[in-house]
């Protein structure tokens, strides 16, 4: 089991960092389908286009850490109009999530790096201090997600990435959060706030 460090105080200032913010180009029935089975595809989409940039906007803080978009797909959301314009843009790469958070955080992995999904209305730059604090004292961090999942983690350089991180995790399951604190082991982690991200029209 991961040894759990003390979460640190909401009034702690950041220590500076990368902010990765995962964001998907908001195509009908490319983003949010679970939410789009209900309220329909192009309503789901639109809400996460106005989520994204709305998030995007409260987030950035350059005095405070450098925000990066990680985007999908690589290429055409690159240059896409949708999101404001600041941050730096990268790729996220192929495969599942996992693999593709693996190949941003290896991408980033200078410093103290935090990857926070685009889908979670409640998240304020308060989390994102936390998140850079409990950084100074522990190897990674978690935001724990209400759903079972997570909808932050961080890392502190490269020295967490064992071979088997977010590669055993069932993903859109209530175990994704347990199921990656199993590839952390004998690692020092902290949990901070839990969010909720939206899935479905009763998560709105």
């Amino acid at each position: 089991m991961a040894g759990f460090c003390v979460t640190i105080s909401a009034r702690s200032t950041a220590t500076g960092g990368t902010l990765v913010i995962m964001a998907k180009e908001p195509r009908p029935g490319r983003v949010k389908t679970r939410l789009g089975r209900d309220m329909g595809m192009v309503r789901a989409a639109w809400w996460y286009r106005h989520q994204t940039n709305r998030l995007i906007r409260r987030l950035h803080a350059p005095s405070r850490w450098r925000t990066v978009l990680a985007v999908s797909p690589d290429v055409a959301a690159m240059t896409s109009r949708v999101w404001p314009y600041g941050p730096a843009r990268i790729g996220q790469g192929t495969g599942d999530i996992g693999q593709r958070m693996r190949h941003v955080f290896l991408a980033l992995s200078g410093g103290a790096t935090v990857l926070v999904g685009s889908d979670i209305p409640d998240i304020s730059q308060r989390h994102i201090t936390r998140a850079f604090q409990a950084l100074g004292t522990c190897d990674a961090v978690f935001g724990p997600a209400r759903d079972g999942g997570f909808w932050l983690v961080g890392m502190r350089g490269r020295v967490v990435f064992g071979r088997n991180l977010f590669c055993d995790t069932r993903w859109s399951s209530p175990y994704a959060l347990q199921d990656t604190l199993r590839g952390l082991k004998g690692f020092r982690v902290s949990l901070i706030d839990r969010l909720t991200d939206v899935d479905r029209l009763t998560d709105l």
